[in-house]
């Protein structure tokens, strides 16, 4: 399709350009990753909700992550499917510009609760005198809520720059969602400040959040280390390992997608990074979680029992 300089208003999502065999191979397993997202997820959070047993901290947090990454997928999950479907699809450009929207706020919301919750680890084995002292519903309920605000002005600043900006180029996006950088390829006015504020922004809350997540597990190393009982190292493990299981599938992704320049000849690459990042990690956390939580499990099948 020819570029002009008219503005647009809508684009043609291409998907993954495979045949209608593959399609449809794909829309089956993506449904049901879906849906397996979708009630985990869910299950997570009604349970931490109704459960008098599961009224700490750390599942707390993970509530919230279940709700962030329940919108995250469905956000992204039910209009891939329909592109995938159909080999391609029309999304207004004000569709676009929501869907951008909510997928940076709930990607920051779960990098800021994935730290808060590093945290809460790192108090729990490393201090575990002062723990519950520190750790009291209202300093849990102010750091939740302190990472939503965040996440939403954050990714709001983003948003009102790109809608100054002039869209006229191809209307076709080679991808399954509306992503910031083949968005703004599509600009025909200057686009340097937008790039530079988007950069910015992700510098100041990811890069402080992940460094933040690496210092409390080197802290948190070191204490199993010094702990002389093999059980209790175990013990102390057992605690962190599905948090820093969640932390690598979350992370690994991400950094491949936005640390790796982006350059239209890899675009193929990023799609299939993409998948792991908006399709598998949603899906991989609610598993890890309900595996091997040993109150949540018994939690679910008290209710099942019931």
């Amino acid at each position: 399709m020819v570029n002009d300089n008219k503005t647009i208003n809508y684009f043609y999502l291409v998907g993954l350009q495979s045949n209608t065999t593959i399609n449809i191979l794909l829309f089956i397993i993506f449904l049901m990753t879906y849906v397996v997202t979708l009630t985990g997820d869910l299950v997570i959070a009604i349970l931490v909700t109704q459960s008098h047993r599961l009224q700490h901290p750390m599942f707390y947090f993970l509530k919230h992550l279940s709700i962030s990454e329940l919108l995250f997928t469905t956000n992204i999950t039910p209009n891939m499917l329909y592109i995938i479907l159909n080999s391609g699809g029309f999304m207004s450009l004000a569709g676009c510009i929501v869907q951008l929207y909510i997928y940076g706020v709930l990607g920051t919301v779960e990098s800021l609760i994935l730290s808060v919750m590093s945290y809460d680890r790192y108090l729990a084995i490393c201090n575990p005198l002062r723990y519950a002292n520190m750790m009291n519903l209202q300093f849990c309920r102010t750091l939740v809520l302190s990472s939503w605000l965040l996440s939403f002005t954050s990714s709001l600043i983003s948003i009102i720059l790109f809608c100054q900006l002039k869209i006229c180029g191809s209307k076709v996006i080679d991808h399954y969602i509306c992503d910031f950088a083949p968005l703004v390829d599509r600009a025909c006015s200057d686009t340097s400040i937008v790039r530079a504020v988007a950069v910015g922004l992700a510098a100041l809350i990811i890069f402080p959040m992940f460094s933040l997540i690496i210092w409390t597990y080197v802290r948190i190393f070191i204490t199993i280390i010094r702990i002389s009982s093999t059980v209790g190292r175990q013990k102390a493990f057992s605690t962190c390992s599905s948090h820093l299981a969640s932390v690598c599938s979350f992370y690994g992704p991400l950094i491949i997608i936005y640390m790796v320049p982006y350059q239209k000849n890899s675009l193929n690459v990023n799609k299939f990074v993409s998948i792991l990042y908006t399709v598998v990690t949603p899906l991989f956390n609610p598993l890890i979680y309900s595996l091997r939580n040993d109150e949540i499990q018994y939690i679910f099948w008290k209710l099942i029992k019931t």
